[in-house]
């Protein structure tokens, strides 16, 4: 079997030369490569032709996040397994959107780091147990944010919406909002096209079932 190419990019020397001969001295893997920034992420790419790229999310410059974005445009099957300190929701939000297929803690043991790269390579998606609970939140967390705005409401139109769904007259929704009946009723009007609905009910109903409000 073809020994697994990595390629890594870590700022700190001592981890840097570390994992290095971590990865160069364990059967079946090859290290191509080691490297202090991004600055020429995408010649080193070239340079090293890897497999897995071992990727430090907080690098100076052109930092983790970006760097992956611009392997992925260049080099789409080339696996990212991202590498850092930090649990942060949202650069490992970041990240895996901008293509990365694992993300572990610097703190995980060297055979799992191996493992790791030998998964994401057979097509995994290798994740530490604490940052896997962070992915599932922020899904959760997302569904429920693309839900409420998938009908493209104003802000304005969300809070009719809710006045509407508490059971409010048209006069009262003006009242509370210190607009007039008629703009009230604009709003309606521009809310049910939104929704795709034709009555009052019609909207309540949907704006419960997909949690808008």
């Amino acid at each position: 079997m073809k020994d697994i190419r990595v390629t890594l990019f870590e700022d700190n020397t001592q981890l840097r030369e570390g994992l290095f001969s971590l990865i160069d001295s364990s059967d079946g893997l090859i290290c191509g490569g080691a490297f202090s920034n991004c600055k020429r992420v995408l010649e080193n790419i070239e340079e090293t032709k890897p497999d897995v790229v071992l990727m430090d999310i907080e690098l100076p410059g052109i930092n983790g996040i970006e760097a992956v974005k611009m392997i992925k445009e260049k080099y789409p099957l080339t696996k990212i397994l991202m590498e850092t300190v930090f649990e942060d929701d949202e650069k490992v939000f970041q990240s895996i959107c901008n293509g990365a297929e694992g993300y572990i803690l610097k703190n995980t043991p060297p055979d799992e780091i191996l493992n790791a790269i030998k998964e994401i390579h057979e097509g995994g998606a290798p994740m530490t147990p604490a940052i896997a609970l962070k992915v599932m939140h922020m899904f959760r967390e997302n569904l429920a944010t693309t839900s409420g705005n998938i009908f493209n409401l104003s802000a304005r139109e969300k809070e009719i919406l809710k006045c509407l769904v508490e059971g409010m007259s048209y006069k009262m929704v003006a009242d509370k909002c210190f607009i007039s009946i008629e703009t009230v009723r604009g709003y309606i009007k521009s809310i049910y096209e939104k929704l795709q609905v034709h009555s009052k009910s019609e909207a309540v109903v949907k704006a419960l079932k997909r949690k808008i409000v």
